[in-house]
């Protein structure tokens, strides 16, 4: 076998392998997508639901970080409530 013809077999290989994970790709995003509209549908904030999402793979420390920070933003700009 030549290295063009072994070159190729990998290539093709590749590209292969790579269409089928995008296939699944799209699948999942299709579950993820119906999972959404499913908690839709049961009466839940679908933007706050992929807020949650998003915070939940944050690492705790980090995201109180993030927190602290859009709270003193907040502040700064007076857009917190005054505690009476």
């Amino acid at each position: 076998m030549t290295a063009a013809r072994v070159a190729k077999d990998h290539l093709k290989a590749f590209v292969e392998r790579i269409e089928r994970l995008e296939e699944e790709k799209k699948a999942l995003a299709d579950d993820i997508r119906d999972v959404y509209a499913e908690a839709k549908a049961n009466g839940f904030d679908t933007k706050a639901l992929r807020e949650v999402i998003r915070l939940r793979k944050i690492d705790v420390e980090e995201r109180k970080e993030q927190e602290a920070i859009l709270e003193t933003y907040l502040q700064a700009l007076g857009m917190l409530a005054e505690a009476a």
